[in-house]
């Protein structure tokens, strides 16, 4: 426990890859999460998979349904490896919720100009997205 009487939230640093995500995260971005934080609908989260432990996933956590979250891919193009696959995902394989999206800067890009625009662009809250939530929900 914190000095505050708060319970100490983790963070963290992970890698994303895939195209499950986009266009939200792109394969090679990485996040900063924090684990054991809670989860609301439209937030992106971290957990492990439900039929293969050892494998961690990123989606979205589109609704709360009976048994825990219902987890979907932003991507339309790329409708599989999500809860339509293995149904909700119980909130004990629930680890962390992703606060940042830190893109990594291209290798050529080498003016000043490619640079900042790079800057404006690699850091960006990862905030829940309720509108995202309604549409995914849909599928």
């Amino acid at each position: 426990m914190a000095e505050s009487g708060r319970a100490r939230v983790r963070t963290g640093i992970t890698e994303v890859t895939g195209p499950s995500m986009v266009p939200t995260l792109l394969h090679g971005d990485r996040m900063v999460v924090r684990y054991g934080a809670l989860v609301r609908p439209g937030d992106v989260v971290v957990f492990r998979h439900p039929l293969q432990q050892d494998l961690l996933v990123v989606k979205r956590a589109a609704e709360r349904r009976p048994g825990g979250w219902w987890m979907l891919g932003d991507n339309p193009f790329n409708e599989t490896g999500d809860s339509t696959d293995y149904g909700a995902v119980p909130d004990e394989l629930v680890l962390a919720r992703a606060v940042l999206r830190l893109r990594p800067r291209p290798v050529h890009q080498s003016s000043l100009r490619a640079r900042l625009s790079w800057a404006l662009s690699a850091v960006r809250p990862l905030r829940a997205d309720s509108s995202a939530s309604r549409r995914l929900r849909a599928r």
